[in-house]
């Protein structure tokens, strides 16, 4: 229900948008890297602008998921020391324990 309410209202109208915004800009943009030579035929690409545009909207993204990725290393190892701590825990339990060295403790009556 909840996927279904996000397809429709969130990704439904950033596609008309997304659409929209690629019909707007069909016209081929020219970008180079060589900012000395901006000529140089070898280091230009002339394509559509929405191409560019979806790109940096991608290249943002990754980028964007990378840092929040390693943003968040810190409570991924804490997570895992936790996880091993509770299973060594869980096998201590389950254990039985183990008789004493000394002389056995006598039983209630």
């Amino acid at each position: 229900m909840f996927n279904r309410f996000v397809l429709v209202v969130v990704f439904v109208p950033l596609a008309i948008i997304l659409i929209a915004l690629a019909v707007a800009n069909r016209g081929p943009v020219a970008f180079t890297l060589d900012p000395f030579h901006p000529g140089n035929p070898a280091l230009t690409l002339n394509l559509p602008l929405f191409i560019f545009l979806f790109l940096a909207l991608a290249v943002g993204m990754v980028v964007g998921s990378m840092a929040t990725w390693v943003k968040q290393g810190r409570y991924r190892k804490l997570a895992r020391q936790r996880g091993l701590e509770a299973e060594n825990l869980r096998q201590a339990v389950s254990r039985p324990p183990t008789a004493p060295n000394g002389p056995a403790l006598p039983k209630p009556n």
